[in-house]
């Protein structure tokens, strides 16, 4: 595919090309309603898709602060030989760096650690800052970071906390019952 020569070729692949592969994809759908989770990924797929006329009527971030995002990817760590993960934060082996079924090491992925993981964010920060400020100057852009639900947020529980403000905002939004 054209898609593959560019990765062979150890290119970026152009954001047109990722555009109409997406909307190759989705262009079969029975319904008016896609949602695109992670598409686009920069601002420039995102003019280009303004450009091809789809219709984007709302854009979704889940903004969780970076410091909690180190915290629980560098708490994970991983029983290689069969492929076990633990998460010391809610999935702890019993003993601390072993494996609950061999009792063999765990071992944290290079990119667990909390440097590799801030290097990854602060990579995606700088892609995502534009493609945020699109869709925020269009008026499109709905954030969700748990604030309305403090309690849950101070029990370590963000994911719960913006679960309970995005469902109810999605189902008025799709006219369903939250």
């Amino acid at each position: 595919t054209e898609a593959h020569k560019h990765m062979v070729a150890g290119s970026l692949v152009p954001d047109g090309l990722i555009v109409d592969m997406v909307l190759g994809e989705v262009g079969g759908a029975r319904t008016d309603r896609v949602l695109l989770d992670g598409f686009p990924r920069t601002a420039a797929q995102a003019a280009v898709l303004a450009a091809k006329g789809i219709p984007v009527r709302l854009a979704l971030s889940i903004a969780v602060p970076s410091e909690e995002i180190v915290r629980r990817l560098s708490g994970r760590w991983l029983h290689a030989p069969s492929g076990r993960t633990y998460a010391y934060d809610f999935n702890p082996p019993s003993v601390v760096g072993k494996d609950d079924e061999t009792g063999e090491d765990l071992v944290q992925r290079e990119d667990d650690k909390p440097e590799a993981v801030q290097a990854r964010l602060e990579g995606y920060d700088a892609q995502a800052a534009p493609l945020l400020d699109f869709y925020r100057s269009r008026g499109m852009l709905f954030e969700f970071d748990g604030a309305e639900h403090p309690e849950l947020v101070a029990k370590d529980r963000r994911t719960d906390a913006i679960y309970s403000s995005l469902k109810p905002f999605i189902a008025e939004r799709l006219g369903l019952k939250a």
